[in-house]
């Protein structure tokens, strides 16, 4: 037996549970992992409150979580190049990595370099994919302003350092309380709310490409800002997307274990700093997606099993 979050309707974080469940049986080409770490991201509230049938159809009971980072404890047959005691990190093809063990096929996994800790591996799938696909979807380059909204949250804090790394200069929409982390990572930091289309231009100009990581109208202020649709991506707006013709890729469009193996390289350079805020337990886990859903942390929130 094991330990692992479920759910069995849909609401809020007071409908998670912590259960134990049937130790999983490895099949063909996917791996058992004993899990050291595992990301929350907003996806899976969305999922969990019911509104997001659409796109992700869910029977209970269900489980939270899709990043994961572990230690292959079984490898089912035909898993080749995973044994037991390897150190990996990647995703999970169903919701459920808030658990002790947990199934990953092994062509969704890279391996663990040392220099980067569980909890950032466990937490980089969704978050490290979704801003690397949104800053190749507006081409952010050198002599580039690309603009960041929701640029403290999970994805905005990789997106503004992968769009500095791509050469460009970066302005990022963020509260007042995590300016100075921006600053730190030379983003040039603008606070939202009434007046920041004034706020932006006095700062930016005439910039070249925005990346929306928080929804609610970002996508007409980048329009408003003189920005052109096919440089500007949302990962939340996708009726305004439709509405404008921009972009609306996200992790699922750079899924790849080259493309995490990139990002972790990044990691033990010295060159992506993925902050994470707090590291909880499975107890915890209904606090913690409660605090996840006040869309004020700065960077990743992580639990530990």
């Amino acid at each position: 037996m094991a330990r692992a979050v479920r759910f069995e309707k849909f609401g809020g974080p007071e409908v998670l549970q912590v259960v134990e469940v049937e130790r999983p049986v490895p099949g063909p080409g996917t791996v058992l992992l004993r899990v050291r770490a595992s990301g929350l991201n907003p996806v899976e509230s969305g999922i969990r409150g019911g509104f997001l049938q659409g796109v992700y159809r869910t029977s209970f009971p269900s489980g939270q979580g899709r990043d994961v980072a572990g230690v292959v404890e079984e490898a089912g047959p035909g898993a080749e190049g995973f044994t037991a005691g390897d150190e990996v990190f990647g995703w999970a093809d169903e919701f459920g990595t808030h658990a002790e063990l947990v199934l990953v096929p092994v062509s969704n996994l890279a391996r663990r370099p040392a220099a980067v800790p569980w909890e950032v591996a466990g937490a980089l799938y969704t978050t490290g994919a979704a801003a690397y696909a949104a800053v190749r979807a507006v081409a952010a380059g050198p002599g580039d302003t690309v603009v960041v909204a929701g640029a403290a949250g999970g994805v905005g804090t990789l997106a503004v350092q992968l769009a500095r790394e791509a050469g460009a200069a970066v302005v990022g929409l963020a509260s007042e309380p995590h300016h100075a982390w921006l600053r730190a990572h030379g983003v040039i930091p603008v606070a939202y709310g009434d007046g920041v289309l004034d706020r932006l231009r006095a700062v930016a100009g005439q910039a070249d490409a925005f990346v929306d990581a928080f929804g609610g109208g970002y996508v007409d202020l980048a329009l408003a800002l003189g920005v052109r649709p096919d440089r500007i991506n949302t990962l939340i707006d996708f009726a305004a997307a439709a509405r404008h013709g921009v972009h609306a890729v996200g992790s699922n469009d750079a899924s790849s274990p080259a493309v995490l193996e990139a990002l972790a390289a990044l990691v033990a350079a010295g060159r992506l700093d993925v902050p994470v805020e707090r590291v909880v337990g499975l107890e915890e886990v209904a606090d913690a997606y409660a605090l996840l859903e006040r869309r004020h942390t700065l960077g990743k929130l992580v639990l530990v099993p």
